[in-house]
């Protein structure tokens, strides 16, 4: 039914339901107890420097976070803060670019946004388009006020729904020099739309409406949106992607809620009425947007780039000015590189087995932050 299509979709980047109740909600602390650990799905570098930090936003939350930084680094350096994807966790994908980053001269900072992982928030795996665009302005304020940080040297990196949150930020606070788009999700225009704006509807949107308000009183803990596990055979092939990614030892992590048991129905209900883009037309600063050429959401990239630029694109209701400074602005396509390849690379077998395909050109975004956060 279309009320349930877009109440799944309010996560962004999962197919199915499932249902439960917390299992984090001890995790409400003003100063988190972070794991030590390495317990990333990837190994650690021996070119960058690595420990756990904390931070906080204006809305009293507590993030927990990876810093990295080049073993070889000098001065005050340019940094980037990472997150995403829209219910993973810093131990995945947004991780492995942090520290991809690094090992090229960065210093970076992977964080859990509020209600995810190691950081505070209650109820957990909740979500909303302000809060979670203050969670990247408020690690541009951690990255500010390291000795070793050149404040004027900024940029970050959003991946999936992140992707959008990202462009959100970077078009909210100027200190972001720099923003990089990754295998981007529009999480406003999907979760009210539906996929390929199928369920652009009146009719759709207030079915879905009213099972969400109804969802309150019913069950405000109830999850959904975990990966499909067992996946189906019939199983689209990007559904299939997203279960070799975060439900196999590739991806699968423990504080993951792509991984188990999803978001909290009622938790993004905000952004199903909201479109946060609407305003990234009048972004100065340096933007590149990176999808791959087969990935199923490769739509939303290329929309947000042409609107981004040219102040219209298919999938806005609105036409506003052409952006003042399309010079430094970039679309990205991955040749062959499927949603799940720029999350990690991708790879020529199942459960990361194989050869890495290396779909993702880590050289090419240090090239454009280097040349941008000068």
């Amino acid at each position: 039914m279309k009320h349930t299509i877009l109440a799944i979709l309010l996560f962004g980047c999962m197919l199915t339901a499932c249902t439960g109740t917390d299992k984090q909600s001890d995790n409400d602390m003003k100063q988190p107890e972070l794991t030590q650990q390495w317990d990333k799905v990837f190994p650690l570098s021996e070119k960058v420097n690595h420990k756990k930090v904390t931070f906080t936003t204006q809305y009293g939350f507590t993030l927990a976070a990876d810093l990295y930084t080049p073993k070889d680094g000098q001065g005050r350096m340019a940094a980037i803060a990472v997150s995403g994807p829209f219910g993973a966790t810093k131990e995945q994908s947004s991780g492995l670019y942090a520290m991809k980053m690094a090992e090229r001269g960065f210093v970076t900072l992977a964080f859990d946004p509020s209600f995810t992982g190691e950081s505070s928030g209650q109820p957990r795996r909740t979500a909303s388009p302000d809060i979670n665009t203050e969670d990247f302005m408020a690690a541009v304020d951690y990255l500010s006020q390291l000795e070793n940080v050149d404040p004027n040297k900024i940029g970050i990196i959003g991946i999936c729904g992140w992707g959008g949150i990202a462009l959100n930020a970077a078009a909210a606070d100027t200190r972001i020099k720099a923003t990089v788009a990754s295998t981007m999700y529009d999480m406003s225009r999907v979760s009210g739309n539906g996929y390929n704006d199928t369920d652009d509807m009146e009719s759709a949107r207030f079915a879905a409406r009213e099972a969400i308000s109804k969802q309150r009183l019913a069950d405000a803990m109830a999850m959904a949106g975990g990966v499909v596990d067992p996946l189906p055979d019939n199983a689209p092939q990007f559904i299939k992607d997203y279960f070799d990614y975060y439900k196999t030892p590739r991806g699968y992590h423990d504080r993951s809620g792509n991984s188990n048991d999803g978001w909290r129905v009622i938790g993004t209900q905000a952004y199903a009425n909201t479109r946060f883009l609407y305003y990234i037309n009048e972004i100065r600063s340096a933007v590149m947007i990176m999808h791959g050429e087969k990935a199923h959401s490769r739509y939303m990239g290329e929309a947000a780039y042409h609107y981004m630029v040219d102040g219209k694109a298919d999938g806005y209701d609105v036409t506003r000015q052409p952006n003042p400074n399309p010079e430094n602005k970039q679309l990205l396509i991955i040749p062959d590189a499927s949603h799940c390849d720029l999350y990690d690379g991708g790879y020529t077998e199942l459960q990361a087995k194989g050869q890495p395909k290396n779909m993702i050109p880590w050289d090419k975004l240090a090239d454009f932050f280097n040349q941008n956060l000068q």
